[in-house]
C-alpha cells in the first residue's frame, strides 16, 4: 500500500510518500530547519504555488505515478486557515481527476505521532497567535499512543493548567512552533516535567499523517470528499467581523 501524506497547516508545508509503512520520500518547503536558521519564526511559504511541485517531486523519486497510490493523507487542522483551504482543495482536485480515497488526519494527532522513543505525555503545542495555542494531549505508552484530550483552542495558561490536571507526575514532551515560542513559560510553570521536541530530531508532519491515514485506509476508512472539511477551532478573522457587526 503506498500512501501519500500532506501537511499544510503550518508555514512548513510537508509531503511524504510511504510503502507498506516505510517512508520512501519526503520534501519540506521550506527545509526543516531553513526558516529557524535565518531567524524566519514568522516565516510564510506560498503553498498555492509550491504545494503540487512538492508532490510531484515526492512522487518522482518513488519512481511512481500519482494514480499508482493507493490514498492520500491530509492534516486537516487544526492550523493555518489559508494553509488549510488549499491542502484540502489541492488533495480534492487530485482525488476527484484521478479516483484516490483520502483521508483526513488531526494536525495535532499526527505532531504527537512524530515522536519516537518517548514514555509519557505528549502535547502538541502550536502557535494561534494573540497568546494562544492549539493543542491537545496524548499519552505515548508502550509505543501505543492514546488520546488523553480532544483538541482545543486556548490561552497558553490554560494549557498549562490542563497539562497539570491531565498528566499526574508524567513528564510532558511538548512538540510544535508553539513550543519554540513559549519555551521559557513552559519551563518556569513545568520545571523539568517538561520536555521540548528537537524538530530535527523526529519525521515530518506528513509522513506521521501518511502513517495514520495507512491505518484507516486498510480498514477502509476513507473520507466523503464532498464532506471533508478543515478544522478550525475558531472563526476566521473575517467571520469575526462580521460577527461583531450583527
Amino acid at each position: 500500500m503506498r500512501i501519500v501524506g500532506i501537511d499544510t497547516s503550518s508555514a512548513t508545508a510537508s509531503v511524504a510518500l510511504l510503502e507498506d509503512g516505510q517512508l520512501i520520500a519526503e520534501q519540506c518547503h521550506p527545509g526543516s530547519t531553513a526558516g529557524h536558521a535565518a531567524g524566519l519564526t514568522g516565516f510564510k511559504s506560498n503553498h498555492a504555488e509550491i504545494l503540487l511541485p512538492l508532490i510531484e517531486s515526492v512522487v518522482r523519486q518513488a519512481r511512481i505515478s500519482l494514480p499508482e497510490v493507493s490514498g492520500i493523507a491530509l492534516s486537516i487542522g487544526p492550523g493555518s486557515f489559508t494553509g488549510l483551504r488549499i491542502g484540502l482543495s489541492t488533495v480534492k482536485g487530485l482525488a476527484y481527476g484521478w479516483g484516490i480515497p483520502i483521508v483526513g488526519v488531526s494536525t495535532l494527532f499526527a505532531q504527537a505521532a512524530r515522536v519516537g522513543e518517548f514514555e509519557g505525555a505528549i502535547c502538541p503545542f502550536l502557535d494561534a497567535r494573540k497568546h494562544q495555542v492549539y493543542a491537545a494531549l496524548f499519552r505515548k505508552r508502550h509505543q501505543e499512543l492514546g488520546r488523553l484530550t480532544e483538541d482545543f483552542l486556548a490561552p497558553v495558561e490554560g494549557v498549562l493548567d490542563e497539562v497539570r490536571g491531565a498528566t499526574g507526575d508524567m513528564p510532558c514532551l511538548f512538540i510544535g512552533d508553539g513550543a519554540r515560542r513559549y519555551e521559557k513559560l513552559l519551563m518556569d510553570a513545568l520545571g523539568s516535567k517538561a520536555r521540548l521536541c528537537a524538530e530535527d530530531s523526529v519525521s515530518s508532519c506528513a509522513a506521521a499523517v501518511a502513517r495514520l491515514g495507512m491505518a484507516r485506509l486498510r480498514r477502509c476508512e476513507a473520507d466523503d470528499l464532498g464532506k471533508l472539511e478543515p478544522v478550525y477551532l475558531r472563526p476566521s478573522e473575517a467571520e469575526a467581523r462580521r460577527g461583531n457587526r450583527i
